[in-house]
């Protein structure tokens, strides 16, 4: 589907929007009911995906704990002052089935939706949860063997992480999906990968989803590597991810896999076959504004950064206009989607929108636009529109002292990228709380005896420069805190 070696992708609430929908028109909107003008929008600002989170099946348990939850009902009601029970839709992730929701219209609204995106040159990308099921998923009623169990005596002494189910075979005691650093999610039961026939028919299960989009995120994807599903549950297990995304791979050639991923594993899961995994480390280090990691961190081969998935907000983290004050938000967003990779965006990012959206509420409040951090990201998808910054090739830079013993150069992030088409492009980030001065060479020795016209792309700044300086001194910058140019470099 999408071509770009980089592209960008935009994700959406499922059911919020169609929430939203459903008021503007008056009736229950299904996926049918999305605007095709809204996904040409999408196509015309530069995007190639468009993850639509939540659209499978959920039920009844997953709904009832959701609304019954008292630290949950906190949390609701912090984003939601207004909330009302109808609000309360369950998590997305207590899945009963790979169908589309019955109330978005089901598989057939969920293919036109597919065919549709396609038409406007989209990707579709939709959720896998391979660690879990909702309670309610039919596979516990005949199937219990595909989850992890427990004893009643484990139920009686530790209900936060069990339950009791019944099943066709009669009462049974299951394990709640968790990992093995954090409390279980209550909403849902913990399967079994040590059961060679569960792993099949979830490969199966793959091969089906795959025949409805382009791409899958796989939630929480280190889950079920052997050595972190053996050290939370004790059981041994063979290696899932390579065989099942090879075979999905046989049958849907091209068809794109995302990790989510933590815990220093990307690397691993990008060796089993995922196109993509999850960047949170240069996201924390952004956050922390240590620009020493951040260097540091991308440091890794062009190869290696198209394969991350960088971000400054999800539907998991808190709004990046909440995370980074102004001024860090931006220079933040420069280094991030100007990096090789996968650029992901959350929808109300774009818009400055500030509140989190628990993913069990199917209604989010009305925001207001923060205009001037919309006009930024405007300008950003413009210069990421550039085929240079999708398919060109990408180095990082070493900006030099300005003067002897002068330390401010080390607060400076810098990226050279080249197109085919002889197109370059400079990009620099001052990513400090004070001004800076530095130097810094060009990568490109053609400029040599040449005149070279700097104009940014992101502000007003227009420099003639010699080429020759350029290569030998470099160019001299002096930004303040948080500033930055993503220059485009011709000759005159």
């Amino acid at each position: 589907m999408p071509a770009s070696i980089n592209p960008l992708l935009y994700q959406v609430n499922t059911r919020v929007w169609l929430a939203q929908l459903s008021k503007e028109l008056g009736r229950p909107a299904t996926l049918d009911d999305i605007p095709e003008s809204e996904l040409e929008g999408l196509a015309d600002q530069g995007f190639e995906w468009v993850y639509f989170l939540g659209v499978w099946q959920t039920g009844e348990i997953g709904r009832r704990i959701s609304r019954g939850n008292a630290d949950w009902l906190v949390e609701y009601r912090a984003s939601l002052p207004d909330l009302t029970e109808e609000d309360i839709c369950g998590s997305p992730f207590a899945v009963t089935g790979y169908s589309a929701h019955a109330d978005f219209g089901g598989d057939s609204a969920l293919q036109w939706l597919h065919q549709r995106l396609n038409r406007c040159g989209l990707g579709l990308m939709l959720d896998f949860i391979p660690n879990h099921t909702a309670p309610d998923h039919p596979w516990v009623w005949e199937h219990p063997d595909y989850y992890v169990t427990g004893s009643e005596a484990d139920f009686e002494k530790d209900p936060q992480n069990f339950i009791r189910v019944e099943t066709q075979s009669g009462s049974r005691v299951l394990a709640r999906g968790r990992d093995p650093y954090f409390p279980s999610w209550l909403d849902t039961v913990q399967l079994n990968y040590g059961n060679q026939v569960l792993q099949q028919v979830l490969r199966d299960e793959l091969a089906r989803i795959a025949g409805l989009c382009d791409g899958l995120r796989c939630d929480m994807a280190m889950l079920v590597l052997p050595e972190i599903f053996e050290r939370t549950w004790g059981i041994p297990i063979q290696s899932f991810w390579p065989e099942t995304i090879l075979s999905v791979r046989q049958a849907h050639p091209g068809f794109t896999f995302m990790a989510e991923v933590y815990w220093d594993l990307e690397a691993t899961l990008l060796e089993q076959g995922f196109n993509y995994a999850y960047d949170k480390r240069l996201y924390d280090r952004l956050h922390a504004q240590d620009v020493e990691l951040v260097r540091d961190h991308l440091q890794g081969s062009a190869a290696y950064q198209q394969r991350l998935t960088r971000f400054l907000e999800n539907h998991d983290e808190a709004r990046a206009a909440v995370v980074f004050p102004p001024g860090v938000h931006q220079a933040a967003a420069v280094i991030t989607f100007l990096s090789p990779g996968l650029r992901f965006f959350h929808q109300g990012q774009l818009e400055g929108w500030r509140t989190k959206i628990s993913v069990h509420l199917c209604r989010g409040p009305q925001e207001p636009i923060d205009l001037p951090l919309q006009a930024f990201y405007s300008r950003l998808l413009a210069c990421l529109r550039r085929d240079v910054l999708r398919n060109g090739e990408w180095q990082l830079l070493a900006p030099q002292p300005a003067w002897e013993d002068s330390l401010g150069y080390q607060a400076y992030i810098a990226y050279a990228w080249q197109g085919q088409a002889g197109e370059r492009i400079l990009v620099v980030v001052n990513f400090a709380s004070n001004s800076n001065q530095c130097y810094l060479p060009a990568p490109f020795p053609d400029l040599a005896g040449r005149v070279v016209r700097l104009e940014d792309l992101l502000g007003p700044a227009v420099y003639d420069r010699p080429g020759d300086a350029l290569l030998s001194s470099g160019l001299y910058l002096d930004l303040p805190a948080w500033g930055y140019h993503v220059f485009t470099m011709s000759l005159v």
